[in-house]
């Protein structure tokens, strides 16, 4: 806001241009009169330059009240007279009283003193119209001291008429009081509201808010009740039009600062993609203190509706309500007629900006792409299948069924061959995300875990995000998701600190981990792999303005948390996966009793646990959530509605996800690293299975002795491998602390179930997991 105009110091030097012009003159004449003796005005009358034969008590009382009447004509306009003169009071600016010659009629002075509150009145009021037209006061000031003014001159006609009614002869001291007492209740009420107006030196929506609580107080009296609303309606034309400018154009032309609604702009839109507790949207615009009272029901709305207009202006959107004679603001009258123009343009501004979000920058299908890419969507066929499965939609007469088809007997041939599930729902997506990785939309991330193995497995500050972001593009490209017109948008990034340690930094999430109990728990614990890309990998996505107001730091924030989440799962699951895979070289071995069996039911324990959790946290959680935000952001009516469709979903899919559980997420936690280490163990104990692989390929070319003594080489060091004492020892601390895990972890999540109940379903994964023996 600018600095006001400071006033000309010639308004002040010249008092020939001000209503008290008279007294400084007299003031002027009498210093002069009187030499160098020192003057004060609080003393001074005209009476008391005169003999003490001029007192008016020397004259007959005919010619008494023709003087007095004199006097107050001049008194009525704030000027002395030569028996009524002026004091003022010490202390307070503008405030006066009037005296009169003790010497008069006893019955005149009464009848004068009645007359001196409306004289006093006048030159309060008038003090205030000329204080308050100086720049620094406001338009509201401004605009109230030109309606007093316009009263004044009514005011001052008054005492003209009546001084041509004495010239006349028409007047008398009685006359006179009968004629002041319409005019009297007036300017006392001013007067009144002038005194609360000085005393709290009031500006802005505060005079217009005494005004309109002056008007209600004055309710039994309905002249003086009209005069007081006219004045509020003249003060409030200027804060009108300040309003009328924000509504229909999202401008703030406050150059006094009286206006409800401050602008911020050190805050840049910028913030909402840089800085995770961003304030732009929330403190850009903002109310300040002092609402106008008739406008406090409305206030968010017309703050709304302003800054829905910026943010099309900052995209070049430039749009303007139309105006029509009715939707101007010109007062604010008792049929509210103001409420619906504020209304209206809200309505015009949400949906607007509402249109350009949808259509133009596509809001929708970027929080697809966002879903698609950090939350792992699965192609709608997975989701089909397996709504298929759960509604049990098989039919036997026909032979039609999807448990008849080609694809689930060969899926199920190889499940019961490699896993032996008893969940057909579980397994049949298993088996699609794993053996079939093409038929899925996240099929980028499969490649990309593939062609970036060697660089994930360094540590956090040793890889290369320009290596890895170059990967993530060629993974786009050579796969489905290079159809995708947002897949350039995506980028990547690798945090320094794990999981856990992140949610820790993170204070309004509204969980637990700023305790000290869990601000101490982190991976590394004693059972725990060095971290590595694999933990702190994370993607990131490029969101444009305006969309940055949905989708902000913040938010892409608790999407990359989910997609860690997601990621880490994979990782060990496939790792497991390689695991199992390293033991199928046993199966032409007899390893009944062997710790190779105890290995294998290890193996597929941890698998069903990883892939029940993956499958809670894709099928049970993201997929319903997903499709209820999307359900209510196709009913949404403005942006801000929209922001908080998607910030609630977001904060219900992280705490169904645990994230915002940290008792339970430390245990997932420690489950996960035990399978890892021992899916890195396998591969670590049991290097010749792979030489075995590699040459099962040539056996076919040999001959036939050949290949058997080949073969028989070859199950005698699978024996041995199966005997192998470190191995039988590491395989059991495994399994014991495994077990020890699940076991901890199966009371917990059927307590938590109890308050949670979306957690229920992951209580029954979990618990059916079981201990095989």
């Amino acid at each position: 806001m600018d600095p006001a105009p400071a006033t000309p110091r010639w308004n002040l030097e010249r008092p020939y241009l001000t209503g008290r012009f008279h007294q400084e003159a007299k003031i002027s004449a009498a210093a002069q009169a009187l030499g160098s003796k020192p003057f004060s005005l609080d003393s001074f009358s005209r009476g008391a330059g005169g003999s003490a034969g001029s007192v008016i008590g020397s004259y007959a009382v005919s010619v008494q009240e023709l003087l007095v009447i004199d006097d107050l004509l001049s008194a009525l306009v704030g000027i002395e007279g030569r028996y009524i003169s002026i004091k003022r009071v010490r202390g307070k600016d503008g405030y006066v009283v009037f005296q009169i010659d003790s010497s008069m009629d006893l019955a005149l002075q009464e009848l004068t003193r009645r007359i001196f509150p409306l004289c006093e009145d006048f030159v309060l009021v008038s003090q205030f119209v000329e204080s308050r037209s100086h720049f620094k006061n406001g338009l509201v000031n401004h605009a109230l001291a030109a309606a007093l003014r316009a009263f004044l001159l009514d005011y001052q006609a008054m005492v003209a008429q009546l001084e041509h009614q004495f010239r006349l002869g028409r007047l008398s001291v009685q006359g006179l009081w009968f004629f002041c007492q319409r005019m009297m209740s007036s300017l006392n009420a001013l007067a009144v509201l002038i005194e609360k107006a000085m005393s709290n030196d009031t500006s802005g929506s505060a005079t217009l808010n005494l005004l309109q609580s002056q008007a209600k107080a004055m309710a039994g009296d309905s002249a003086v009740r009209s005069l007081l609303e006219k004045m509020t309606e003249c003060a409030s034309a200027a804060y009108l039009g300040m309003l009328e400018r924000w509504v229909y154009e999202g401008v703030i032309d406050d150059p006094y600062g009286e206006f409800f609604i401050a602008e911020n702009k050190s805050l840049q839109k910028e913030s909402l993609t840089q800085d995770y507790d961003a304030q732009y949207w929330k403190q850009r615009y903002s109310l300040k203190d002092g609402i106008p009272s008739f406008l406090n029901n409305v206030a968010a709305t017309i703050l709304t509706t302003g800054k829905y207009l910026n943010v099309m202006r900052e995209c070049g959107h430039n749009v303007q309500v139309s105006l029509s004679e009715n939707s101007k603001l010109m007062s604010f009258s008792s049929n509210h007629q103001y409420l619906e123009c504020i209304k209206s343009a809200y309505d015009f501004a949400s949906g607007e900006l509402l249109t350009l979000m949808k259509d133009k920058y596509d809001l929708i299908g970027k929080l697809r792409s966002l879903k698609r890419y950090l939350l792992l969507d699965q192609v709608p066929v997975v989701g089909c299948c397996i709504g298929k499965m759960k509604r049990g939609s098989a039919d036997e007469k026909g032979g039609s069924s999807l448990l008849k088809t080609n694809v689930y007997t060969k899926g199920c041939r190889e499940i019961d061959a490699q896993l032996d599930f008893k969940h057909p729902c579980l397994f049949f997506s298993h088996w699609l995300s794993n053996l079939v990785p093409s038929v899925l939309q996240g099929d980028f991330l499969v490649h990309f875990m593939d062609i970036a193995r060697e660089e994930l497995t360094k540590k956090p500050e040793e890889i290369s995000v320009e290596k890895l972001q170059s990967l993530v593009d060629i993974a786009l490209r050579s796969t489905a998701a290079a159809s995708d017109p947002s897949h350039e948008d995506l980028t990547c990034c690798v945090e320094r600190s794990s999981l856990l340690k992140k949610l820790t930094t993170l204070k309004d999430l509204g969980c637990a981990y700023s305790s000290d109990k869990f601000a101490a728990t982190d991976v590394d614990q004693p059972m725990t792999l060095s971290m590595t890309g694999l933990e702190t990998f994370c993607l990131g996505y490029k969101i444009p303005w305006p969309l940055s107001l949905v989708i902000s730091r913040k938010a892409l924030m608790k999407y990359q948390l989910i997609f860690r989440l997601l990621f880490h799962c994979k990782h060990v699951s496939r790792q497991l996966c390689q695991a199992w895979q390293i033991q199928q070289g046993f199966r032409s071995v007899k390893i009944l009793g062997t710790p190779i069996l105890r290995s294998s039911i290890l193996c597929r324990n941890m698998l069903k646990f990883v892939n029940s959790l993956l499958h809670y946290l894709t099928f049970e959680v993201l997929e319903p959530n997903w499709h209820s935000m999307h359900d209510s952001l196709q009913k949404a009516k403005s942006i801000d509605e929209v922001i908080q469709i998607h910030d609630f979903f977001l904060q219900k899919c992280l705490k169904e996800c645990l994230l915002l559980l940290p008792e339970l997420l430390v245990k997932v936690e420690k489950l996960k690293s035990l399978c890892l280490q021992y899916a890195t163990s396998i591969q670590l104990l049991i290097p010749s299975i792979e030489v075995a692989a590699l040459e099962r390929k040539s056996i076919s070319v040999m001959s036939k002795s050949s290949r058997i003594k080949k073969s028989q080489e070859r199950d005698q060091q699978l024996k041995l491998a199966s005997e192998n004492v470190v191995m039988s020892e590491s395989i059991l601390k495994f399994e014991a602390e495994f077990n020890s895990e699940l076991q901890s972890l199966a009371p917990t999540l059927s307590n938590s179930s109890q308050a949670e109940p979306y957690l229920t379903h992951l209580a029954q994964c979990i618990l059916g997991v079981g201990i095989d023996q």
